[in-house]
């Protein structure tokens, strides 16, 4: 891929008074309460040399606040900064349907790109797909850490149910002597994310998925919906479908995964390898545009402005409340545990978020091999070697000025402790898998 500095960049007269927001497109101390974006990002001449090949992409999303850091993008401008004047975010139905059109791709009427869960594009690349043929897909950046919950129906909240989740199974046990037994709790796609917080929580209590309790997938819009109609003992989805339950008094947050798993990695941008692989300048451009994004979500200052962008229709369509406090780490569990500040609130580049660790894709593919989902015999770490294309995200990260103290050294975090004590080493995954007590495999 070829490499330009930031010094190949002329700044317009237009943009001349930005100051120094220039050089680092996430620095301004001024906040727009407005309800319609106003850009920010200032206009760019990039070097002939350096253009995108193309101006044009299609870029996938669901209705969830960790969609933020491609909406604000386009919305304020900074797609445009690096050349990708003709961007498109367009609106998924589900997780199902975002895999389908990645698939097909844009020249099939489908999107070459998406703000997706994790283990998708690994998912995609071993062949899970519609016409069960590889698609060969790269993972660009991570777009968040921390940020969803597991809530449960307000039929529980004698139980006090929380971060530990052996409540649960009693709980469950004394619906069953009631006579209810077909009891279901829901993610939103099996093998993602979701699904693996939900089935680490669930098990580390004793409850064995799939067979004590059914785990059946809905797509994140749908959440409230369902639960309010009874479909579901409790949930695992982002935000903001977590708060509305808890606004709409339909029942209460048990946990935020944060408290799972503090600072977990979540979703990811991601696009088909051929068109990055057709396309490097243009990839590069979309990366250092959500780089920035992504800086500017996280300002304590931009966030009341970043939920009125966000809760628009043509983005999540949920009311701006539905968003607002959870973004500031303020947590209303439902329940009457209320929670200021909290630091497990959802990150998009605070502590290196952005930043797509390959050891927690190694964690990714193994808890999905614990599930049944991907063939044992995989050779997780070749996988993510060739999906994890961290090397871009650093190219990208250079070129815009990151620090290089806010560049990770290494593509591993190192070992992870979870919330029940259970550690995984990425240099030994398969002993993380042998050491746990319940699973498929």
């Amino acid at each position: 891929m070829t490499k330009f500095s930031r010094r190949q960049f002329i700044l317009t007269t237009a943009a001349a008074t930005a100051g120094t927001l220039l050089a680092h497109g996430c620095n301004s101390s001024t906040t727009n309460t407005n309800t319609t974006p106003s850009t920010v990002a200032p206009t760019v001449n990039v070097n002939p040399a350096d253009a995108p090949e193309t101006t044009a992409v299609k870029l996938g999303f669901i209705a969830l606040t960790d969609a933020s850091p491609l909406v604000i993008a386009k919305e304020k401008g900074f797609f445009d900064k690096y050349g990708m004047k003709d961007v498109e975010i367009v609106k998924q139905a589900s997780w199902p349907v975002t895999r389908d059109n990645l698939e097909i791709g844009s020249q099939g009427g489908g999107i070459d790109g998406a703000h997706i869960l994790t283990p998708i594009p690994y998912f995609m690349s071993l062949g899970q797909t519609k016409n069960k043929q590889p698609v060969p897909m790269y993972l660009l950046a991570r777009l968040n850490t921390n940020g969803q919950g597991i809530s449960v129906a307000n039929t529980y909240k004698d139980f006090k149910i929380d971060l530990e989740s052996k409540k649960l199974k009693d709980a469950f046990a004394q619906v069953k002597s009631g006579g209810k037994n077909d009891l279901k709790v829901a993610m939103t796609f099996p093998g993602g994310t979701h699904d693996m917080w939900i089935r680490y929580w669930l098990a580390a209590g004793g409850i064995i998925p799939d067979q004590e309790v059914s785990i059946i997938p809905i797509p994140p819009p749908q959440m409230v919906a369902n639960m309010k109609a009874g479909n579901m003992e409790a949930f695992c989805v982002g935000e903001p479908w977590n708060a509305q339950l808890v606004n709409q008094g339909l029942g209460y947050t048990a946990l935020i995964t944060g408290e799972l798993w503090k600072d977990h990695p979540e979703k990811a941008f991601a696009m088909r390898a051929d068109w990055v692989d057709k396309h490097p300048k243009a990839t590069k451009a979309l990366l250092m545009a959500i780089q920035e994004a992504q800086q500017w979500c996280d300002k304590p200052e931009n966030k009341e402005e970043m939920c009125q962008i966000v809760s628009q229709t043509k983005w999540l369509k949920v009311p701006v409340k539905d968003i607002i406090d959870r973004s500031k780490g303020n947590i209303d569990y439902g329940d009457g545990r209320l929670v200021q500040n909290s630091p497990l609130l959802m990150k998009f580049w605070a502590d290196n978020a952005s930043y797509p660790y390959k050891s927690h894709d190694l964690w990714f593919l193994i808890e999905n091999i614990r599930w049944g989902n991907i063939p044992a015999d995989t050779n997780i770490k070749q996988l993510v070697d060739k999906v994890n294309r961290e090397d871009l995200w650093r190219e990208a990260a250079k070129t815009i000025g990151i620090p290089t103290e806010q560049i990770p050294t290494s593509t591993s975090r190192g070992v992870e402790t979870f919330f029940d004590g259970v550690k995984f080493d990425p240099e030994k995954p398969e002993e993380y898998l042998k050491s746990l007590a319940i699973k498929k495999v």
